[in-house]
């Protein structure tokens, strides 16, 4: 690709710099690419110019002297404090709030479905339509089983769609918030998660039913 691609990244130092190789190979097979790292904490063995750019955190004031283009689309990751800050040093340099793209790095805030407001909650149900032909799907604690049905991308999508209240966040295999027992059966993940979740558990964002399953829900 011959697009600009501008690099940002922010670490303590070297030590906690993730995929650092990784990113620099990558970032030079690119023609129109720019790198700037910045090292909050440097140690004696970081090196300036090869390691990292700047001895500062990434943050609004660095971010405004690069003079970076303002028809940018601009992604985002790290804590909501840091992207909040971000956010408006891009838009303060001219690119457009819609152009910029956020994801939380990190564990987001309390979600706890069923909980509050749980007066008002409607109960858990069959879900609206045609029965599914899959295998069956248990919500234990709901006292609800529907045959999985295609139509649903993941088991997350088939507990939404019977107001078994449930916990998410990323829907993409990354946070975990959605990790529950799976009191039996297997899944399969689409996409992988990015970590997997601990033994016994799974991840209902990403996954369907191999056969039928039992969920702690």
């Amino acid at each position: 690709s011959t697009r600009q691609v501008w690099w940002l990244h922010g670490a303590r130092d070297g030590t906690e710099h993730p995929f650092a190789k990784e990113s620099r190979d990558l970032i030079a097979a690119l023609p129109n690419a720019k790198s700037t790292v910045y090292y909050s904490r440097p140690t004696d063995t970081d090196r300036q110019g090869v390691d990292y750019l700047e001895a500062s955190r990434l943050s609004a004031e660095p971010v405004r002297r690069l003079d970076l283009p303002t028809d940018a689309d601009a992604y985002l990751c790290g804590p909501a404090a840091f992207m909040d800050s971000l956010t408006a040093a891009l838009v303060d340099c001219g690119l457009d709030a819609s152009r910029v793209h956020t994801e939380i790095f990190g564990a987001g805030p309390a979600i706890t479905p069923g909980i509050k407001g749980a007066s008002t909650a409607p109960a858990p149900h069959q879900p609206a339509g045609p029965p599914g032909t899959g295998p069956e799907v248990s919500f234990a604690r709901s006292g609800l089983t529907i045959p999985w049905n295609d139509a649903q991308e993941s088991l997350l999508e088939l507990a939404e769609a019977c107001d078994v209240p449930v916990q998410w966040s990323c829907r993409t295999g990354v946070c975990h918030t959605c990790e529950l027992a799976l009191m039996s059966g297997t899944v399969n993940y689409s996409p992988d998660p990015v970590e997997p979740p601990a033994e016994g558990n799974i991840l209902i964002c990403c996954s369907k039913p191999e056969g039928g399953v039992v969920l702690d829900l």
